[in-house]
């Protein structure tokens, strides 16, 4: 006996892709089983059981006109069997072995092939049907895909983040009913104006009892080891959809494999109807075998013709079922768009709507899923969604950033304000509102930010920094931000990108904006309007625009202080700085400048200038700042001036000078009558002396000649008795004055890179200058009287 288990390697399939099998194939399946079960024990029989059965024919061979057992084939069975019993007593003078011979040779010969080998038949047409049926699972190309599909799609159906996202979901809709109602109370209350509180009171307390009370499902909670599983769901995901969205080997090949069943259920059908009846329980057999046996006829018995009768045409039934199966199958494939799918009814059933359809071989994988359970697409859809996606990272992050290790990172900007700092996340934690002591909330390298309503948390919040973060707020969120917030930094490619609610923000008082114009806009340089920022005080450019954005004339009445920078682009319109009337700072570094704007010199209110990093070579035009009698402060480091005009002395009022970085090589002595002058700073220049009118600056505190080449000092130098700072470093002076202690409140002072051998001990007298405040060669600082190093060490 065969055991049909035998057969199992020909259909055997991971127990997994049950769900890729849709009705009409576990149909196919049942049948083709009992179709090899048919042909088995067929088999068997024809096996272990005598074939045929032959008797010799005694009919003279002149009477043989008929063929042997013809008369018997018209009768019925009794008269079969009459006729056997009248001829039980003849003799045949056979023995063993020529019946054996006579069976064996008839069976050869005069047995129909349809009846010999119609077991095997079936076998191998059942075993041709469970290859076609399974060919797409064993198949390479397809086998891989089919896989790692089901892998995933196990996973996801499994995944708690599934669960969660769904009950989430149902718990919205859930809510949304009541909270509409509770909606509506409110605003008829509010409609209803003061006198009527009472009775909107009233109405809320009315509408309660009708309020359907409805727990949603519980939400389950995802610890940190299940969030980073579903993380990963969604990039195999979204990798695995890219590869197999590409082409359609599976749905090509399982039509294939159809149109091949259904063309072999014909020829089956066709071949067995016609050949069916060529199974007949008595066999005709001539056989030239009078030599051997003396007889050369005979009359056969095919002892399983009735049994395989019955077998064929129940065989017969089954494949026509089978076939009928097929044809089904093949009016799905090609009467539905089997190469696209759509998640439109998982959309309105779960309120994602963001999930996209998909094509190819996934769309015809999730059409089969469907025929199995539509519940699996529904959960795998979770892990198609963005909003799904984004929800778990929002989870993966709160579980990350908790409270505690964010209030760990909180510290002092350089403004004074307790600043919570976020780089490169992959979004913002929900957990940052919990903090509502932060003042300070700057956000780089952060992709796609919403505010979530927590924001109005923080009460506290006076600055937001966004640093190549774009971000999006909602309406309601505007009126917080414009209440609180004073200070906005934005930082982004280009200057598009800048999110248009910042220029909503009417409380705002610096706004700070960098990035580039598109190089066919930088000529115009257009900005968005203004007009709303009705507090703005501080404005703050770093791009490459051809000229001042016309917009800024818009906050013309109350803007304090501008910087531009432009990163070395030419600026070449200036004159709407004139609107700027109350002005009072004015940075423009890097602009590309060659002589000092004309335009500066009609800003009255303007008290500090800042030209660093141009290309200024001639400063002439420096005694038109006379009309801006409130400047104190002027700096045009960074630059290439060679001199500086006589004309400075008119710069009566001015307190600040900042020329290093310049090619100077020699100081006028007019530069002595800027009598209010408490900074000056000339480092890094080519200055071999000092004019002596130096020392008539009574009121300079901070002097740095650092880094020039310097080879002595006038005593006069001495005579600023208010100097704290004096900057000598990296120059080639041989000696220090003894002078220098007439500088009593000298509190720091430079040496280092210079010819010194020794210093005076006269720095004993300056009594505000501590051993950290003398920067020197430790050699000379050991040359100084014990007396005075233990002065300076006193702290």
């Amino acid at each position: 006996m065969i055991p049909v288990a035998e057969f199992k390697q020909f259909a055997e399939q991971q127990p997994a892709f049950k769900v890729l099998k849709p009705w009409w194939d576990v149909l196919a399946e049942y049948l083709t089983v009992a179709m090899l079960m048919i042909g088995v024990f067929g088999c068997t029989l024809q096996v272990t059981q005598d074939k045929i059965i032959c008797l010799p024919s005694h009919e003279p061979r002149e009477n043989l006109s008929e063929a042997p057992c013809q008369q018997l084939l018209p009768r019925g069975v009794s008269e079969h069997m009459g006729d056997l019993r009248e001829l039980s007593g003849l003799r045949n003078n056979l023995d063993l072995q020529q019946y054996s011979f006579i069976n064996q040779l008839c069976y050869e010969t005069a047995l129909h092939w349809y009846a010999k080998y119609f077991p095997y038949l079936v076998v191998i047409h059942t075993l041709i049907f469970m290859v076609c049926t399974s060919f797409w699972f064993k198949f390479p190309s397809t086998s891989s895909k089919i896989e790692h599909f089901i892998s995933i799609l196990g996973k996801c159906f499994d995944s708690p983040w599934t669960t969660r996202a769904l009950s989430e979901v149902s718990g919205e809709n859930h809510k949304n009913p009541a909270a509409a109602r509770r909606a509506m109370v409110t605003m008829a209350a509010a409609a209803a104006g003061p006198g009527k509180a009472g009775e909107g009171e009233k109405e809320k307390v009315l509408a309660e009892p009708e309020k359907v009370v409805t727990e949603p499902p519980a939400v389950t909670l995802l610890d940190k080891k299940e969030g980073e599983q579903a993380k990963a769901l969604f990039e195999k995901v979204k990798k695995f959809r890219m590869h197999v969205e590409e082409g359609d080997i599976l749905y090509t090949m399982y039509i294939r494999q159809t149109v091949l069943k259904v063309c072999k259920f014909l020829a089956i059908l066709v071949y067995n109807l016609v050949y069916v009846g060529k199974i007949s329980f008595l066999v005709a057999c001539r056989v030239e075998t009078s030599e051997v046996t003396g007889y050369a006829s005979f009359c056969c018995n095919h002892t399983k013709a009735h049994l395989f009768s019955k077998l064929a045409f129940c065989y017969i039934s089954f494949v026509c079922v089978y076939g009928i199966t097929c044809f089904y199958t093949l009016c799905w494939l090609f009467h539905r768009p089997l190469k696209e799918y759509s998640f439109r009814s998982v959309r309105e059933e779960t309120g994602m709507g963001d999930i996209p359809d998909v094509k190819n071989d996934f769309a015809f994988m999730l059409h089969l899923i469907d025929q199995y359970d539509s519940l699996y697409s529904k959960r795998f859809a979770v892990f198609l969604s963005e909003v799904s996606e984004s929800r778990l990272k929002q989870l993966n992050l709160n579980h990350e950033w908790t409270t505690e290790k964010l209030r760990q990172k909180l510290q002092r900007n350089a403004w004074g304000r307790l600043e919570l700092a976020l780089c490169m996340l992959p979004g913002l934690p929900d957990t940052v509102f919990e903090l509502s002591e932060v003042e300070a909330l700057r956000l780089e390298a952060i992709c796609d930010i919403t505010f979530p309503p927590g924001l109005a948390q923080l009460v506290h919040l006076q600055e937001l920094s966004l640093l190549h973060s774009p971000a999006r707020l909602p309406f309601s969120l505007q009126i917080f931000l414009r209440d609180h917030l004073k200070v906005i930094r934005v930082k982004c490619e280009e200057l598009r990108e800048v999110p248009l609610w910042v220029f909503g923000l009417r409380g705002l008082e610096e706004l700070h904006l960098e990035g580039l114009f598109p190089l066919d806009l930088a000529r115009a340089a257009t900005l968005e309007s203004l007009r709303e920022l009705k507090q703005l005080k501080v404005l703050s450019l770093q791009s490459n625009a051809g000229k001042v954005p016309a917009s800024v004339t818009d906050v013309a009445g109350h803007l304090q202080r501008l910087s531009l920078h432009n990163d070395g682009a030419r600026l070449l319109a200036l004159n709407s700085l004139k609107k700027l009337v109350v002005l009072r700072e004015l940075e423009l570094v890097a602009c590309g400048l060659e002589r000092i704007p004309h335009a500066v010199f009609s800003l009255g209110a303007l008290q500090e200038l800042d030209l660093k990093d141009n290309h200024l070579r001639s400063i002439e035009e420096i005694l038109s700042f006379q009309h801006c009698r409130k400047l104190v402060t002027l700096r045009l480091w960074h630059n290439q001036i060679a001199y500086v005009p006589e004309h400075v002395r008119k710069l009566r009022g001015l307190e600040q000078l900042y020329l290093s970085h310049n090619k100077l090589e020699t100081l006028p002595t007019q530069l002595g009558m800027c009598s209010g002058l408490r900074l000056l700073d000339v480092s890094h220049n080519g200055l071999h002396s000092l004019p002596a009118e130096l020392g008539l600056l009574q009121n300079l505190q901070h002097l740095a000649l650092s880094y020039n080449a310097l080879e002595l000092l006038p005593d006069e130098l001495f005579f600023c008795r208010k100097l704290r700072t004096l900057l000598l470093g990296y120059n080639q002076l041989s000696q220090l004055s003894p002078q220098v202690g007439a500088l009593r409140a000298l509190s720091r002072l430079e040496l280092k890179g210079n010819r010194l051998e020794a210093l005076p001990e006269e720095l004993g007298n300056c009594g505000g200058l501590k051993k950290s405040g003398l920067l020197v060669e430790d050699t000379l600082y050991e040359g100084l009287p014990a007396e005075v190093r233990d002065r300076m060490e006193v702290e």
